[in-house]
């Protein structure tokens, strides 16, 4: 895709807020990225302050922040859990945009979390009983055969939401739009959470 077919970003100066603008890039990705454009890199810190790093899926997003479900007791859930802060970027590389947000991590409440479970497929529903999410896992047989036992357990029935999967929100402290220019003379466009509202200040490339 050359410069001239890339869809230029919306005037920044008009904005107030973020999450309007987000939900434009965010449609205009759901068009044009031929996989997951609620693909979002999340990055967490250890005990040790060293920085990890993966690929999540966005489930949903308003004016509270940006919500993807995991499991609790995994690298990413204990890191989450006792840092209470974490960072996302969104990278549609087909728009040549990006989007930044750092913030605070809450819990989402459980109401939320048994809904969107209920919305996943029995498989991925099996999965999350069957599989203990970054631990060291001895062959693919011994995850196979939990999810045959939990496939046996469960039968034709519900599948109740385990207690340690459930969902994380980041709350933005700052969102950074990014849009790629030619000779590198990029837009850059940081809103910063000001009490209620939002300030707001275009960077250098």
């Amino acid at each position: 895709m050359s410069y001239e077919q890339t869809p230029q970003a919306p005037d920044f100066a008009d904005r107030a807020e973020p999450y309007a603008l987000f939900a434009e890039w965010f449609a205009d990705a759901q068009k044009s990225e031929p996989n997951d454009p609620n693909a979002v890199a999340v990055a967490t810190v250890d005990p040790d302050g060293l920085p990890n790093v993966r690929m999540v899926l966005m489930k949903d997003y308003d004016d509270r922040g940006f919500v993807f479900y995991t499991n609790y007791e995994s690298a990413k859930g204990r890191e989450l859990l006792s840092a209470g802060k974490a960072a996302m970027c969104f990278h549609w590389k087909s728009l040549r945009r990006q989007v930044r947000i750092r913030g605070a991590v809450e819990t989402v409440s459980d109401a939320e979390a048994d809904e969107y479970y209920a919305s996943r497929a029995r498989g991925s529903r099996i999965g999350a009983w069957a599989s203990k999410q970054s631990r060291p896992l001895e062959s693919r047989f011994a995850l196979e055969k939990a999810v045959a036992e939990y496939t046996l357990k469960f039968g034709i029935g519900a599948i109740p939401r385990p207690d340690y999967w459930s969902g994380f929100r980041l709350v933005p402290q700052s969102i950074e739009f990014w849009h790629d220019r030619p000779f590198r003379l990029h837009d850059r466009v940081v809103f910063t959470r000001e009490g209620e509202g939002w300030g707001k200040v275009r960077l250098y490339p």
